[in-house]
C-alpha cells in the first residue's frame, strides 16, 4: 500500500512518481512495540509533498501484534539472532525469510530511496544495540531487514530518520534521491550514447561538487561508450554516478564550482557586480552565509543574460526549492 500526497516541483517536474520506501511508524502509523508511532514531521508534512511513500513494517508484516514484547539483537554462538526475550522466541529465520521476499518485491516498486527507523533491531541501519551472553549491550549491529535491503540494493539511497536531522546529511540524501530517479528514467528507455552525453553534461557541476575525480572517470567512460557493450556502460556509469553523489559536497568543492560558474559572466558583468558575486562566494566559503545565497544571484544572472549552458545544469536546482535544503548548508 502506498500513500500519494505528491505535488509538482517547480524545479524537477516528474512524469512518474518518486517512490520512497519507509518504516511505517515514521508516517505516524501506530505499529511500534508499545502501540505508538514515531511520526517525523519533515518527512510527512514537507518531503511527503514531493514523493509517494511505500510503507513497510517488518514486525507487523511477519505477524507480530501491536503492542508486543520488545525484540533484541543478541550475539550467540550461531551469530547475531533476533530474539523476543520474555517468551524466549527466536525470530531470526522468519524475519530473514520475510526480508528476502519483501525486498525482492520492493525491487519491482521502482523505489528511488528508503528511510529506515534508527535503533530498530529490524530496520536500524547502523549502531543498533546488540547484547552479548551477559546481556551487556554494544552499539555494533544492523537490523535484520535493513541488512537484507542494503545488500540487495547497494546503489539505492538509504538513510535513517535520525541522521536526517543533520542539515548536510539531509540535503545530500534528498539530492541523491532525485538524482537516482533521473538516472533510472534515463536507462528505463531505449537510451542512446547521445542521451548519456546529454545526461552527463547536465550533471557536470553537480558531480564536480561531490568528486572531481569521479566526474573525470565518468567523462572517459561516456567518451568511450560507443566502443563498450551497453550493459557494461550502464552498470559502470550507475555505480560511478551514485558513488560520487554519496560523497559529501564540501564547502571547498562547492566554492570551486561556484567560481567556475562565475566565469561564464566575466564578459557581461562590470567590475562591481563581479566583486559582489565573488564576495558572496567567499562568504559562503567561510561559513558566513548558506549556499542558497550565491546560488540565487547566479540564477538571476543566468536568466538575465540567457546563459543557455548553465540553464540546463542540475547543480542549480537538484531538488525542489520548497524543501529549502540549501538554506541550511
Amino acid at each position: 500500500m502506498a500513500s500519494n500526497n505528491r505535488s509538482q516541483s517547480s524545479t524537477d517536474q516528474q512524469s512518474t512518481p518518486i517512490r520512497i520506501g519507509i518504516s511505517s511508524c515514521l508516517l505516524g502509523e501506530k505499529v511500534r512495540f508499545n502501540g505508538g508511532h514515531a511520526k517525523d514531521s519533515f518527512l510527512v508534512d514537507t518531503f511527503g509533498c514531493f514523493v509517494e511513500w511505500v510503507p513497510v513494517c517488518p514486525e507487523v508484516e511477519i505477524g507480530l501484534g501491536t503492542p508486543r514484547e520488545t525484540l533484541r539483537l543478541v550475539r550467540m554462538d550461531n551469530g547475531i539472532r533476533l530474539i523476543m526475550p520474555k517468551p524466549g522466541v527466536d525470530h531470526t529465520n522468519s524475519m530473514r525469510a520475510y526480508a528476502e521476499r519483501r525486498v525482492n518485491e520492493l525491487t519491482r516498486e521502482d523505489l528511488s530511496g528508503y528511510i529506515l527507523k534508527k535503533d530498530s533491531p529490524t530496520c536500524g541501519m547502523e549502531r543498533v544495540k546488540v547484547c552479548d551472553s551477559n546481556k551487556v549491550p554494544s552499539k555494533s549491529g544492523r537490523g535484520v531487514f535493513a541488512e537484507v535491503l542494503l545488500e540487495a540494493s547497494p546503489l539505492l539511497p538509504v538513510e535513517e530518520e535520525g541522521r536526517l536531522n543533520d542539515p548536510r546529511l539531509r540535503e545530500n540524501f534528498v539530492e541523491r534521491i532525485f538524482a537516482y530517479h533521473r538516472l533510472r528514467r534515463l536507462f528505463s528507455k531505449r537510451w542512446t550514447v547521445g542521451d548519456l552525453v546529454a545526461f552527463h553534461t547536465a550533471h557536470k557541476f553537480q558531480l564536480r561538487a561531490h568528486s572531481e575525480q569521479a566526474y573525470r572517470r565518468m567523462g572517459r567512460l561516456v567518451a568511450d561508450a560507443k566502443a563498450v557493450p551497453r550493459d557494461k556502460v550502464r552498470s559502470q556509469y550507475e555505480f560511478e554516478f551514485m558513488s560520487a553523489l554519496a560523497k559529501m559536497a564540501t564547502p571547498k568543492r562547492n566554492t570551486d564550482v561556484l567560481i567556475h560558474i562565475s566565469g561564464y559572466f566575466k564578459k557581461v558583468l562590470d567590475a562591481a557586480f563581479k566583486q559582489e558575486l565573488l564576495g558572496l562566494i567567499d562568504d559562503y566559503r567561510y561559513g558566513l552565509i548558506p549556499l542558497i545565497v550565491p546560488l540565487t544571484l547566479i540564477r538571476h544572472y543566468i536568466r538575465r543574460f540567457d546563459v543557455g549552458y548553465l540553464q540546463g545544469q542540475v547543480y542549480l536546482d537538484p531538488h525542489p526549492k520548497e524543501l529549502m535544503l540549501r538554506n541550511h548548508v
